[in-house]
């Protein structure tokens, strides 16, 4: 196994060596897709490496881009914990800084890996062995100054979870230091979104969900989603009958079928109604779609979701028990769905909103292979109401207020045409 150095890269100074690094070494010792690849340069200057038209990152991060590739070139650094949160480290980078002294800083074993310009590989942290053992388990005591690693390994075992992969019970432990301490709260926004956004498209997102409970972080950054375990539902309709199981649940069957981010969140959100209701009314959850649109509102925003992930979260929150029930609504009720759906402009967002409520209806133990008509029906009505013509009445010189009112109930006696005709 050989790494190609690139000859700039190798040639920057006279003792200067280019290693491999990262996931990259990681992943082909597994045996999977190495996807981008990432080096570490050793005794080489910044002087030196914009010398050789490498482009730097940020202005204080030792890190360049190589223009050629797009890939990153990071000088190999020491770094001290000198704050709170992500942003809270001072870097050192000088062309003594060996390999090793690099390596440590970093988060995991299996991350901590270099492959020399031969191919020989340099693990000075037992990675190796550690990959071998199905193991994700910290470098150093480090690892507890920077809060942004709970969630990274939350995001591996995520990725890695049907290679057999766990958490070592000694990270775990530094995890729940980490989640105690308040760290947390120093995570901006847009790092927390990056990590959860990346984590919910891995696999099984379900055990990131999982993982961040078990060392408390989600009740730290997802409390809403934390106060979903523990709450009853009906078990004729729920026979997992924990709302937060169900949750999970739901979330395997978005990765199963391989659903986009926006689904993926919508799927994570749509009952954090259920988490208001008082225990008084538990195992029912009446109402809970009204009820959680503002918790789904203020998710959205402390997470800095994008505005296509926020859209398909309220719809799916508010909405999807009108899916489940779609073969009983009546002909207007469907009319206001399909407005609030914009199913006459969005009608990919309008696809997903069904995968989402199919995800939800399959995410139920023992259902999971289950039929789900309603989906079927829903795009005949929909189409229905699509196919009608607005030319007959613009014909009848209707205008303004009276022609949407007119268009409207022509949508619904196509739709009732559509229902009688199904039987």
């Amino acid at each position: 196994m050989r790494t190609d150095i690139p000859q700039e890269a190798q040639g920057m100074t006279e003792n200067t060596i280019t290693y491999l690094v990262g996931g990259a070494v990681r992943d082909q010792l597994l045996g999977r897709p190495v996807t981008e690849r990432d080096w570490v340069v050793v005794g080489s200057t910044p002087e030196a490496m914009l010398a050789q038209g490498f482009q730097p990152v940020g202005q204080d991060f030792p890190v360049f881009i190589k223009p050629q590739t797009g890939e990153e070139y990071a000088l190999a650094r020491t770094e001290r914990k000198s704050g709170k949160g992500y942003g809270g480290f001072t870097f050192h980078t000088s062309p003594d800084v060996t390999l090793e002294d690099d390596l440590i800083r970093r988060d995991l074993t299996v991350n901590a890996m270099a492959q020399a310009p031969d191919g020989s590989i340099i693990d000075p942290y037992g990675g190796r062995k550690d990959l071998e053992k199905r193991l994700l388990r910290h470098v150093s005591s480090a690892f507890a100054e920077d809060p942004l690693r709970v969630l990274r390994v939350a995001r591996f075992a995520a990725r890695y979870a049907h290679l057999g992969f766990q958490v070592a019970p000694e990270t775990m432990a530094l995890m729940r230091q980490l989640s105690e301490s308040g760290e947390l709260q120093a995570l901006t926004p847009e790092r927390s979104w990056k990590e959860i956004s990346r984590a919910l498209m891995e696999p099984n997102p379900d055990v990131f969900i999982r993982v961040l409970r078990e060392c408390g972080a989600l009740v730290e950054l997802l409390p809403e989603i934390d106060a979903l375990f523990g709450v009853p539902q009906p078990e004729a309709h729920h026979p997992e009958i924990d709302t937060g199981e169900h949750i999970l649940q739901v979330l395997q069957i978005a990765a199963r079928d391989q659903f986009p981010l926006t689904a993926r969140w919508a799927c994570l959100l749509h009952d954090l109604g259920k988490g208001l209701t008082p225990e008084a009314e538990w195992p029912k959850h009446h109402g809970h779609e009204q009820k959680g649109l503002k918790t789904v509102k203020a998710v959205n925003q402390r997470c800095k979701a994008p505005k296509d992930c926020q859209e398909l979260a309220l719809l799916c929150c508010e909405y999807h028990t009108h899916c489940h029930r779609a073969l009983e609504l009546r002909p207007q009720t469907l009319i206001k769905l399909f407005k609030a759906l914009d199913i006459y402009r969005r009608a990919e967002r309008f696809e997903t909103f069904l995968a989402v409520c199919r995800a939800d209806a399959q995410g139920r133990t023992g259902r999971e292979q289950s039929d789900y008509p309603q989906a079927d029906y829903l795009r005949g009505a929909a189409d229905a109401a699509r196919n009608v013509s607005i030319q007959p009445l613009l014909d009848k010189g209707l205008q303004g207020a009276d022609l949407g009112k007119a268009l409207e109930l022509s949508r619904q006696q196509a739709i009732a045409d559509y229902k009688a005709a199904l039987g």
